[in-house]
Formats: structure tokens, C-alpha cells, sequence
């Protein structure tokens, strides 16, 4: 398990604020630092990744708690 230094709530966001939002949100954190992104955009399971992929951040996971998915982001 994987403990989160920082999270934001994308919820009831549609693309592109859920990347938008993770981008400014990574922005203050030090490198290594794991964001926990809470989204229900169906969009984010392929935008969120492809942005940490173009941008250098590590996707490290994704789960589901219901409808709400749960990306777990380090930024790099």
C-alpha cells in the first residue's frame, strides 16, 4: 500500500479538468511525492494515465472504490 502525500477530488469533472487540475496540483509537490486522484470522468482511465506518460510522472495504479476511480500518481 502505497501512502499519499497529496489528493485531489476530480469528481464530477469531465475531460480535460481532471488532467488540468492534476497537472496544477502536481506543480507544489517534490519529486517522488504520490498524488491520489479520485475521478469519475470515464475519460481519466486513458487521460490521466497518457498525461503522466507524456509529462514524465509515474502512473502507479489504478482501482475503483464503486463508480469512482482511484489513480495513484508520483510525479517525476
Amino acid at each position: 500500500m502505497i501512502d499519499a502525500d497529496a489528493e485531489l477530488d476530480a469528481t464530477g469533472l469531465l475531460c480535460p479538468l481532471p488532467v488540468l487540475k492534476l497537472r496544477r496540483r502536481l506543480q507544489p509537490l517534490g519529486p517522488g511525492d504520490v498524488i491520489r486522484v479520485l475521478a469519475d470522468d470515464p475519460a481519466a482511465v486513458i487521460d490521466i494515465p497518457h498525461f503522466c506518460q507524456e509529462a514524465g510522472h509515474e502512473h502507479v495504479s489504478l482501482t475503483s472504490e464503486g463508480r469512482v476511480q482511484v489513480h495513484l500518481v508520483r510525479k517525476g
